[in-house]
């Protein structure tokens, strides 16, 4: 029995060399950015009538990158990403959403989005 889902897919380019760090006293950790593209052309419009979805091209394509910090712990998973994944290799990650809070340089209290990989 499933009561809730946090489950995320993403393809994209890997934009750094992986780093792998280490807080004491806990595991570690490898941390990189993935970044994804939403492509779609300017002047679209959407024509649609219950579940059929109709999309017009018109004009120039425009596209919007989002960049999603990914971090893997699971030990195995963790080595060989860090061993094995370099900046600019197209991969599929899946995890899960994770929302947190830190305290930057400044004291200055900041949310973090992170993808647990």
């Amino acid at each position: 029995l499933v009561s809730a889902m946090n489950r995320v897919q993403l393809l994209g380019r890997v934009g750094q060399d992986p780093i792998m760090r280490q807080v004491e006293g806990k595991n570690p950790v490898t941390i990189f950015s993935l970044a994804t593209n939403e492509m779609w052309r300017t002047g679209d419009s959407e024509v649609g009538q219950g579940a059929v979805l109709l999309l017009c091209t018109v004009g120039d394509v425009s596209q919007k990158t989002t960049w999603h910090r990914i971090s893997v712990f699971r030990p195995g998973l963790r080595d060989v990403t860090y061993q094995y994944v370099r900046k600019g290799s197209r991969i599929f990650v899946e995890g899960k959403i994770d929302y947190g809070e830190y305290t930057d340089k400044n004291n200055v209290r900041r949310q973090a989005t992170t993808i647990i990989a």
